[in-house]
């Protein structure tokens, strides 16, 4: 009876050693995640799937598949205790991934069970360390492992990719026995720092040269633009592996080439090289920053015809070229298909391409879903809602990231945070969110500090605009435009035209850009010599610097000139220029040239009701209610609806809005009672309500009650119910302030003490004891709480400052 028994535990020993060796035969014959799972449940009906060899190879299976973290990570936690090797191939499948912190993780994993890591495990961890992977080095000194040639190497690579560079040269000039890759490191370390000249130099004299070392010098030469050295490295080469195309290709996609990435591609698969991921997820790369559909779909074809099979990261490239082409549609098909291998780029990817679009709901949908965020996906949401008009909630996602301390704020975090609190204007979150980055050692770009220059400019704080540019160190052509488009809404002009002179002396060029701000500088200071001699200045005049022209003939009273020069211009005039004579005619009552631009508007943008409104307050302050009548019936006719005026002011963190005859606010009976002794204080002190802004034929009480609560009055009333005596009041307000309010908030800013900025969608007005930075000039007759006065460039309300936000933010 023994015997059998003894028999049968030998059988059974026999049969798992021939199964054992049976699964090391069939191992490197798994090329697919099916294959792998299959070889995993013969492992585990052979109760192997706790020792730590199988667990290893399974691991090693994961690495070379690409296999899904999660179910690479289920086979680690299968391991009782997992030694060395499991550890290490572990290790290098976060590290194929990219996944440096889960690797400095594991590590330190090891270190706590006690594994004992050979020399091997350090150049793995290192490399993800990045530049802290100096604490390291005295570690591996102490330990003996630095006589190791990877070891060694590892440390070296870390000091040329990270500084000091010097650190690493000594490093190198010490060793007795240099091999290529010791070489190669050093030279790619140069080319990271800049230092062509070493670089070129270690790759003249090193003794040996492989495919890694003229790869780096075409890399090299990539970094710094000269793609005619980068080619000409690139076919001197002996050979050429899959990595030396991916140089190439690389160079020319990073450098704005994506249709010669594409042809090296085709020259790559010509030469029979196959490629790889890498080869894929740049040329795929190449079409996303190019965004033109075509080129895309030639790729994809391409791909198609060769049969090419694409992983998850390539799929995730592909995702992201479909989102910045526009076709959302496919790009959410490769989402959808991807399942369990999704990761937080491919999250990200479709989060950026529903905001790009404006779908923020379907964006929010996504991200809220997200198993994990950072800071990209945070950034992804912020900056969609930012840059869709949204700029409340993006301010409220910011809040949110913030508590939850998942990720930190980083420079592009901010730019769109401070994005949105100049479109609010709302300075004391502005001051906060400029706080925060104080508090978190954000280290701002030119980028960064023109986002602040925008901020304190619609915010009303030029002071702090002014301070923000006078510290930059360098400043670029959008660091003037933003300041100067700062000056042309408070209408300084000549701090605008000075401040172009400077940007010339600085041997910065004047964009389009800034040209139109300078026009639009001297047009709101009424500067109508300088403004010509700017416009004479420009060699070739585009529409936008013929409407600022036109605007600024218009302001001071020469229409009949605003009109020649129309007539003179090369090219069509757009619905801006007509806009700027409407509202010229409507100031000074010139009904012939108000019938005539308002009858062009009409047929350009028919949907827009401030020219409706314009034209009914050119008729309104004449007293034809006929006509007024006629162009209120048009406007019903065609379906087109008045824009509703509103005005917010900032309290408590918060944007209070209202509306005309406002009642839903909770403090609405103070805000009234509070308006209510601010016009017996006016009437005593002589005001007298200016009612022919109302464009209704009606009597003259039912008149004053109109524009007795207009929005920016309520606004004011609750800013001087809430805060603090002496305090500076600041209002938004999103169409024209009228001519009564304009006078009433001077006579407020006497009355009370107070320093009154209110940003309308054409300028700032700075009403200080009584009188008002604008100096009248823009309201030598009433307009009205929905008018709509226009900026003149670009045919639109938004203007100027949407130009200089879209350079800023966008571009």
């Amino acid at each position: 009876m023994v015997k059998l028994v003894s028999n049968k535990r030998a059988n059974v020993q026999i049969t798992k050693y021939f199964f054992m060796s049976h699964l090391n035969t069939i191992a490197p014959k798994v090329t697919t995640l099916n294959h792998l799972k299959q070889l995993q449940a013969q492992i585990i009906c052979t109760s192997l799937h706790h020792q730590n060899q199988w667990l290893a190879l399974l691991i090693s299976l994961c690495k070379r598949l690409h296999a899904p973290p999660p179910y690479t990570r289920l086979i680690f936690n299968l391991a009782h205790q997992p030694n060395v090797f499991v550890f290490k191939n572990l290790l290098k499948y976060y590290s194929q991934l990219g996944s440096h912190n889960d690797v400095i993780t594991l590590y330190n994993q090891t270190q706590k069970c006690d594994t004992k890591t050979d020399a091997s495990v350090y150049p793995i961890v290192i490399k993800s360390a990045g530049n802290a992977g100096i604490v390291f080095h005295a570690h591996l000194l102490k330990m003996g492992h630095c006589c190791d040639c990877y070891v060694r190497n590892s440390i070296m690579d870390m000091y040329a990719k990270y500084g000091p560079i010097e650190t690493a040269r000594e490093l190198f000039d010490e060793m007795c026995d240099r091999n290529v890759v010791d070489w190669n490191s050093m030279i790619s370390g140069y080319w990271k720092w800049g230092n062509e000249i070493e670089a070129r130099r270690l790759f003249s004299i090193m003794p040996e040269r492989n495919v890694i070392s003229w790869t780096a010098m075409v890399s090299g030469y990539s970094r710094i633009k000269d793609l005619e050295s980068a080619r000409r490295y690139f076919y001197e080469m002996p050979e050429k592996s899959v990595v030396s195309w991916n140089a190439m290709l690389s160079g020319y996609a990073q450098n704005g080439f994506p249709e010669e990435a594409i042809n090296v591609f085709d020259e790559m698969m010509n030469a029979g090289v196959k490629p790889d991921e890498t080869t894929l997820v740049a040329v795929i790369s190449a079409c996303s920053l190019h965004g033109d559909p075509r080129l895309a779909e030639s790729l994809v074809k391409m791909i198609d015809e060769k049969g090419i099979r694409l992983n998850y990261f390539v799929k995730t490239a592909l995702l992201d070229m479909y989102a910045k082409c526009g076709s959302i549609v496919v790009a959410r098909k490769i989402f959808d298909e991807l399942g369990a291998y999704r990761n937080s780029v491919t999250w990200n990817a479709m989060i950026s391409a529903y905001a790009r679009v404006g779908d923020l709901s379907s964006a929010r949908e996504l991200f809220d879903r997200m198993p994990e965020k950072n800071v990209v996906s945070w950034n992804s949401m912020i900056a969609g809602y930012a840059q869709n008009g949204q700029s409340a909630m993006a301010i409220e996602v910011f809040k949110e990231m913030i508590t939850t301390k998942d990720s930190k704020p980083d420079e592009v975090t901010m730019v769109s945070v401070t994005s949105a609190c100049g479109h609010l204007g709302a300075l004391e979150l502005g001051n906060w969110a400029a706080k925060i980055l104080t508090e978190n050692h954000i280290k701002l770009s030119i980028s960064g500090y023109n986002s602040l220059i925008f901020m304190y400019s619609k915010c009303g704080s030029m002071k702090d605009a002014k301070k923000i540019f006078q510290d930059m160190k360098t400043r670029d052509v959008i660091s003037y435009n933003t300041l100067i488009t700062g000056f042309a809404a408070y209408g300084h002009g000549l701090e605008a035209v000075e401040l172009m002179c400077k940007m010339e002396e600085e041997s910065i060029e004047p964009d389009r850009i800034t040209l139109i701000g300078v026009l639009t500088a001297c047009s709101h200071a009424g500067l109508l010599e300088e403004g010509k001699k700017v416009f004479e200045s420009i060699k070739a005049p585009e529409t936008d610097h013929y409407a600022c022209m036109v605007d600024l003939l218009g302001r001071v009273g020469k229409l009949d000139e605003a009109k020649s020069l129309i007539e003179e211009m090369p090219m069509h005039p757009h619905a801006g220029i007509y806009g700027s004579l409407l509202n010229a005619s409507r100031v000074h009552k010139r009904v012939d040239l108000g019938e005539l631009a308002a009858n062009k508007l009409f047929e350009i943008e028919p949907e827009n009701s401030g020219n409706y409104v314009l034209l009914s307050n050119l008729y309104a302050s004449l007293g034809r209610w006929e006509d007024v009548n006629r162009v209120r019936g048009a406007m019903r006719k065609g379906g087109v609806k008045k824009t509703t005026g509103w005005s917010w002011v900032e309290y408590g963190g918060k944007m209070h809005k209202f509306i005309v005859g406002d009642q839903s606010h909770e403090r609405s009976e103070d805000i009234y009672r509070i308006l209510a002794e601010m016009k017996k204080k006016m009437r005593i002190s002589g005001y007298i309500a200016d009612k022919s802004c109302v464009l209704r034929d009606v009597e003259e009480e039912e008149k004053e009650d109109m524009v007795s609560t207009h929005s920016e009055k309520l606004a004011i009333a609750f800013a001087l119910l809430v805060s603090e005596a002496g305090e500076v009041i600041r209002v938004v307000k999103n169409l024209r302030v009228c001519w009564d309010c304009h006078l009433a908030i001077k006579m407020v800013s006497m009355l009370e003490g107070r320093e009154i900025i209110v940003r309308d969608n054409n300028r700032f007005h700075c009403f200080n004891n009584g009188v008002c930075s604008c100096k009248d000039n823009c309201f030598k007759l009433p307009g009205g709480d929905g008018g709509m006065s226009r900026c003149s460039v670009v045919g639109c309300a938004r203007g100027l400052d949407f130009l200089v936000w879209h350079q800023t933010f966008c571009d």
